[in-house]
């Protein structure tokens, strides 16, 4: 998909964060995007912001958890723009800061039926219309580079194995789609300097419990909230990744990389992994 001029997109996530950063992007572009939230008050705002610089977009609220919910935005996806050339599957949470022992079986519950369940529900329910669009069609999950390595140093367990599940479900469904000319990519992005710990405590559903906000400042700042780790200066800005995503899509690259100076961590653990393959093998 070269020319993105006058195709259509949905970014689920799309009013805050990463989703937004992309949505923008593809405004930018010229393409029609329906902006996908959970809160429509948010979503609005971003096709606002798109249409203030000439695009056309219209915002959808939608709960990602729900077949039924996300049905009725396909609905209104096809009433409004007729089609789907390009699904974003981007909405995520993060539920916990802190060890394994910490999180909940709540905590547990929350991110994957956001981080995994709602993207294959997501996929369930555009799959149909991009299909119509084929071979001028293409998916984009969202996963994170905490979905190719994992590390002691972020605390964030359950997050990081959904995103390990993001990427096993996406390598299937890129293979699975070929031969229909639909292409997949997955997002796999470093450190970005979104409020997705702010808004997943705010969107969590009252059957998950309370989740405290972590701190971006070591520390906290008083208000009882787990700490977090500082954000580090290479962190790139939500605005960063949409052009990053555009340029994957026009290569029909898989994985959708934003952070290079990460790839020795993954080296790293292919390493410690080819190592255990030669000792299986008397090497």
């Amino acid at each position: 998909m070269d020319d993105l001029n006058g195709r259509v997109a949905v970014v689920t996530g799309g009013g805050s964060g990463i989703g937004r950063g992309i949505a923008l992007a593809l405004g930018a572009e010229g393409m029609t995007v329906a902006v996908a939230d959970v809160r429509h008050s948010t979503a609005a705002a971003v096709a606002a912001e798109i249409e203030s610089k000439g695009g056309c977009a219209v915002a959808i609220e939608v709960d990602v958890t729900s077949v039924e919910s996300l049905a009725a935005a396909s609905k209104e996806v096809a009433a409004w723009a007729g089609r789907v050339n390009l699904l974003c599957a981007n909405a995520g949470v993060l539920a916990r800061v802190g060890p394994l022992v910490d999180h909940t079986v709540e905590d547990w519950e929350y991110t994957f039926s956001v981080n995994v369940m709602g993207i294959v529900k997501t996929v369930a329910a555009f799959l149909p219309p991009l299909r119509e669009s084929a071979p001028d069609a293409h998916i984009v999950t969202t996963a994170s580079l905490g979905g190719l390595v994992s590390e002691v140093r972020a605390p964030i367990g359950a997050y990081i194995a959904s995103k390990y599940a993001c990427v096993g479900y996406s390598e299937m469904l890129r293979a699975e789609l070929e031969a229909e000319r639909i292409g997949v990519s997955v997002l796999c992005p470093g450190v970005v300097t979104s409020n997705l710990m702010a808004t997943s405590a705010e969107n969590r559903p009252d059957a998950f419990g309370l989740q405290p906000i972590p701190q971006l400042a070591a520390g906290g700042d008083g208000t009882g909230g787990a700490s977090a780790p500082p954000l580090p200066a290479w962190a790139l800005a939500p605005e960063d990744v949409g052009p990053i995503v555009i340029r994957a899509i026009r290569s029909k690259r898989f994985y959708v990389l934003t952070h290079p100076r990460a790839w020795p961590l993954v080296e790293g653990r292919f390493r410690a992994m080819r190592a255990d393959f030669d000792f299986a093998s008397g090497v």
